[in-house]
């Protein structure tokens, strides 16, 4: 399909407004598909392979449906901007909903990071993936992966401080207004994120670059292992070998928001 340009796009939503004709909305769905595929990429970096993709994608579809009929053209708000809070947030609702990570799955986390206060104690030091494989019999990537799921599993919950109720448009993707919180939770709160950013340039200069483009500049796995001339497989396993280092401070920054 051609570009549409602005004018075609404002009668595009001009007819699905008035009367939803059938095909303005499959026009502005094949635009705005990027979106879609966009988001359930990323989402699906951090799930296990047991999750069918394509069960992702179809939620994140309905999430670009939600905001076709919610949108309001005449506001001053971009369309991709709004979409992708519905798109996410359609995910995660859905994800939360089936509870898609698997009971062996929570048990083998809890094992791992029971081995991994074990070791830090016996040994007054932080414990690499490495020895927490040996010491459970089990390889580095399924430490990795675990542990992986398992923080994707923490955020969902984190987002579940997220609003149901839809009064108005764009609330159900707003956290608690951080004006609630209380001083003292401010400040340690500040300590926490300070901990975090000092844990963050303890990383290898190709870690520190993978979290960068992968949660500040929103690239997929796929685009990170072009733009570093990496396979996405090994871009994979960097991500995972980066947040398994940083897991205990974001374990506690989720504890802080509970």
């Amino acid at each position: 399909m051609a570009k549409l340009n602005m004018n075609n796009e404002q009668k595009l939503w001009a007819a699905w407004k008035a009367s939803e004709d059938p095909e303005a909305g499959n026009l502005l769905v094949e635009k705005y598909m990027p979106l879609v595929s966009f988001h359930s990429q990323r989402i699906s970096a951090s799930l296990p392979k047991s999750v069918n993709k394509e069960d992702i994608k179809s939620l994140g579809l309905m999430g670009l449906y939600d905001a076709l009929n919610k949108f309001d053209p005449a506001r001053d708000l971009k369309f991709d901007t709004y979409a992708s809070f519905r798109i996410r947030g359609a995910i995660l609702d859905g994800l939360r909903k089936e509870d898609w990570l698997p009971r062996g799955t929570r048990e083998k986390a809890k094992k791992i990071e029971a081995k991994i206060e074990e070791l830090e104690q016996k040994h007054l030091r932080k414990i690499t993936a490495t020895e927490v494989a040996e010491q459970l019999d089990i390889s580095e990537e399924e430490v990795h992966q675990t542990m992986t799921e398992h923080l994707f599993s923490n955020v969902l919950s984190m987002d579940e401080q997220v609003q149901d109720h839809e009064d108005s448009e764009g609330k159900r993707f707003v956290l608690k207004d951080e004006k609630a919180a209380t001083p003292e939770e401010v400040l340690v709160k500040g300590e926490l994120v300070q901990e975090l950013t000092a844990e963050i340039s303890k990383l290898s200069e190709k870690e520190q670059l993978v979290l960068s483009l992968f949660y500040h500049e929103e690239l997929t796995l796929t685009e990170i292992g072009e733009v570093m001339n990496l396979s996405t497989s090994r871009i994979s396993q960097i991500h995972s070998k980066a947040l398994f280092k940083l897991k205990n401070q974001l374990a506690k920054i989720n504890d802080l928001k509970h």
